[in-house]
């Protein structure tokens, strides 16, 4: 065995006396519910297509007429001959539906992160970053030279006292902050955060990959994402978000002003090197956007249906459609996992490093369309791995 492989396969097997070793499972969504997992069909609770797009019969026409008219791909980067009228017509749907001037459209959200941040925060600058964001936000940080201070968890206090010692010594300052937290669902606030970041000259950035289409208060509001949990909606100068989510596709954005829009254009390095995205996916967007705002009931079931699950199981009610229950060992948690399936719930267990040591969890994401039998089935299965001191914490 050569050097390479041997590290690879010494890794691998630390890995594995851990029980961290991750494994693909060929699977297959046959309605955006039911899922075929090594030949058992199971109901899902793990799957972040929260309205249940991915299936929909105008969304999957959009993107199939696209495909015939347009082809598969796009054929280069959007600065050569890859930027599609599509394109265009989606930032421009996106802006106006997130109140933004406009947007920009990412291949991933991966992408957009890793190319906002660094293009906004360079040598001399200052970016504070909440210690729960997603890992690509923290991706994104990495490749700024700028200097880097965590915050404690939705510690806006924390958030201020780094501000008040440190913002003095940089040219811009930059705050980082998942709108819906992935892992924990909780939201993050907003409002205080906005108020924080005026008051110092600080540019706050929301990723709301996980807000968008199913959070939001009043007609106005409704879908629209975590800026509009709240009433009135915090200004948030930088809303990034995802398509593959909510919306049922694949892609990233980020909603700003017409200058800062333009010089991702121009300086995103995940922009200008990156063929742009493919215009079939585009289509489904627009098409998503469309139900999302026509059918005002859609976008409100995935919290009541994580809601339902929380008052069944005596919970903290949700705050978005994900609910986590924590039980701490990686054992501990592979065990439920395996147990809710062989009860017909696909509910997938989270551990390290994802997530911090000593808090493996089993995470549920809740869909619009998911039966409220089930729902109470699954808190039934769900109630006994909560006694006897197996649950360390819930949603918050």
């Amino acid at each position: 065995m050569n050097s390479l492989d041997a590290f690879a396969a010494a890794k691998l097997a630390d890995l594995e006396t851990r029980g961290l070793r991750r494994n693909l499972r060929a699977n297959f969504r046959e309605d955006g519910l039911w899922i075929h997992v090594e030949g058992r069909k199971l109901l899902s609770f793990s799957c972040n297509d929260y309205l249940n797009l991915t299936h929909h019969p105008a969304v999957k026409a959009a993107a199939a007429e696209a495909l015939e008219t347009y082809g598969l791909g796009s054929g280069a980067s959007r600065l050569v001959t890859g930027n599609h009228p599509l394109f265009e017509k989606l930032e421009a749907r996106l802006a106006a539906f997130k109140g933004a001037e406009a947007a920009c459209v990412f291949g991933a959200g991966y992408l957009a992160n890793t190319g906002i941040v660094p293009t906004l925060a360079g040598t001399g600058d200052l970016i504070l970053i909440d210690e729960l964001a997603h890992a690509c936000l923290f991706a994104g940080t990495q490749l700024s030279p700028a200097t880097i201070h965590i915050f404690r968890h939705n510690d806006v206090a924390h958030a201020e006292s780094l501000l008040k010692s440190e913002r003095h010594k940089y040219r811009h300052a930059l705050l980082l902050t998942d709108g819906v937290f992935s892992m924990d669902g909780d939201l993050a606030p907003l409002p205080d955060l906005a108020a924080l970041c005026a008051l110092h000259d600080c540019w706050l950035m929301s990723d709301d990959a996980h807000g968008l289409g199913v959070l939001g208060l009043g007609a106005r509001g409704r879908g629209r994402g975590s800026r509009h949990a709240f009433d009135p909606p915090p200004i948030i100068p930088l809303q990034m978000g995802t398509l593959s989510k909510a919306i049922g596709g694949y892609g990233g954005y980020l909603c700003a002003s017409q200058p800062v829009v333009d010089l991702m254009k121009t300086r995103a390095r995940t922009f200008v090197y990156s063929t742009g995205m493919p215009p079939a996916l585009a289509a489904g967007a627009l098409a998503a956007l469309e139900v999302i705002e026509n059918e005002p009931g859609l976008s409100e079931r995935p919290l009541a249906n994580a809601r339902l699950f929380t008052a069944k199981l005596g919970l903290p009610p949700a705050q978005s459609p994900i609910v986590p229950i924590i039980l701490g060992a990686v054992e501990r948690v592979m065990k439920a996992a395996s147990g809710l399936a062989d009860q017909g719930f696909l509910v997938m267990p989270i551990r390290p490093p994802t997530v911090a040591e000593g808090t493996a969890r089993l995470r549920f994401a809740f869909t619009a369309n998911h039966p409220r039998e089930e729902i109470e089935r699954l808190a039934e299965a769900v109630g006994p791995l909560m006694k006897d001191g197996a649950i360390n914490a819930t949603s918050p």
